[in-house]
């Protein structure tokens, strides 16, 4: 009777082992399906991919141009064009930096300007110093702007200020003259009178204190641009349009100095070509408010005479090449003109 137990017992067994087995190999079976069903699409891909590929060939080529290749090789060619070294060959490499130097000095007069209290006479100098550099004609026209307003203060007017070389003040003495007070200081007494605002030279009294000027004037005539600049020594104090000598008349270039007496206010003039003589008030006279005479003494102008500084009835022909050879101005910038340049000590160059 113990038999039929265990016999059942290891029946039981047994069916178990085959569960156990059965089991597995239906796991195993579902595990091949599924990584034959993950791997069916790559596959099918690959074959597409392949038995596509005449189709998609076209797409490759198509990638490759953008790929950095191009950039590569456009950026290679751009070299042997050297576009830059071609701009450090001309010679205006050095008149570059002169520029710069003059722009830092217009820099640094602005600052003197603009300073609490201005420092007039020190951006004066500064900017007569940027003058003197090569510079652009943008700058050249500031800088001489700038001076030119500059000077209304420090010269045209009756403020003094420290530190100034050009100008100062002086007693009066008994027995002073504004004549021998101006020729002392070599400068016309009309300037002293018109900076000191006195009615007539008699006004001057003893014990006065008056603004000096150290002179002299001198003058520079650009025949290329019919301009007069006028210089207090080497400082620059204004620019004045001219008018100059008409073709085959030509203006001599040269040095010239201001003829001793030759400085008369609206002479008699007279025709060289027929003798006529005309004065103030003719319809043809054409000295305007001023004449100045000049000298030749140098270059072109040595030993010329004739020519001078005069105003003009005609303001059209300032900025022209329309007189006789003579150097005109407007009427007003005549009288200013000779009010500064001294005879036998005013330079003027024409060039």
């Amino acid at each position: 009777m113990a038999r039929y137990p265990n016999t059942l017992y290891y029946r039981r067994l047994r069916l178990r082992r085959w569960i156990y087995i059965g089991s597995s190999l239906l796991a195993l079976v579902l595990i091949v399906a599924i990584v034959l069903i993950v791997r069916a699409p790559s596959e099918p891909q690959h074959e597409v991919l392949t038995t596509n590929s005449r189709v998609q060939t076209p797409q490759p080529p198509a990638e490759k141009p953008v790929v950095e290749e191009k950039p590569t090789v456009e950026t290679r060619p751009q070299p042997p064009t050297q576009p830059e070294p071609q701009l450090q060959e001309p010679p205006p490499s050095t008149p570059v930096r002169a520029y710069a130097k003059a722009a830092e000095l217009i820099e640094e007069a602005n600052a003197l300007l603009n300073a609490n209290p201005a420092r007039i006479i020190k951006a004066r100098d500064t900017l007569n110093d940027a003058l003197k550099l090569p510079m652009s004609p943008q700058q050249t026209a500031l800088v001489k702007e700038q001076l030119s307003k500059l000077a209304d203060k420090w010269l045209f007017s009756r403020d003094l200020f420290a530190l100034d070389p050009l100008c100062a003040s002086f007693k009066v003495q008994p027995g002073d003259r504004l004549l021998q007070i101006a020729e002392r200081h070599k400068v016309p007494w009309e300037l002293l009178q018109r900076i000191n605002y006195l009615p007539k030279p008699e006004a001057l009294q003893a014990g006065q204190v008056i603004k000096v000027v150290d002179g002299p004037f001198h003058a520079k005539v650009n025949r290329a641009s019919f301009t007069m600049d006028v210089y207090l020594q080497q400082t620059f104090v204004r620019s004045f349009p001219v008018g100059l000598g008409s073709s085959g008349k030509d203006t001599p270039t040269g040095l010239w100095i201001v003829k001793q007496g030759g400085k008369l206010i609206s002479p008699p003039w007279t025709d060289p070509d027929t003798g006529n003589v005309y004065h103030l008030g003719d319809l043809d006279y054409p000295l305007g408010s001023r004449w100045i005479a000049l000298e030749g003494i140098g270059g072109n102008a040595l030993g010329r005479t004739g020519f001078g500084i005069h105003g003009t009835k005609d303001p059209k022909t300032i900025g022209a090449a329309a007189s006789r050879g003579c150097i005109r101005l407007h009427n007003g910038d005549a009288i200013k003109v000779y009010d500064m340049l001294t005879p036998e000590l005013s330079r003027v160059i024409v060039e």
